[in-house]
């Protein structure tokens, strides 16, 4: 199943907390299910979870993730059932 992945950073690189909107990024990974997108996302960007990934009915989740460049939530829904195509 194809998940996007929402990213908005919630500290600075110093970190500070972030007052101003910050522009939230979307990222899409294929995965079983939203925890594993999840954990997909944050092994490749190379971030630590802090605490538990938490599901939500309708195969969503969301985390909170910590790494060098400051802290973020990623939240992540169902972008399709059908697998992505060259």
């Amino acid at each position: 199943m194809r998940f996007t992945i929402e990213q908005r950073h919630l500290t600075d690189d110093a970190g500070r907390p972030i007052v101003t909107p910050h522009t939230a990024t979307f990222h899409t990974f294929e995965a079983d299910d939203a925890d594993a997108a999840v954990r997909l996302f944050i092994r490749d960007d190379g971030g630590e979870l802090l605490g538990d990934v938490r599901q939500f009915p309708g195969l969503e989740a969301m985390a909170t993730v910590r790494k060098i460049g400051g802290v973020y939530t990623l939240q992540a829904s169902p972008t399709s059932q059908s697998p992505t195509r060259p």
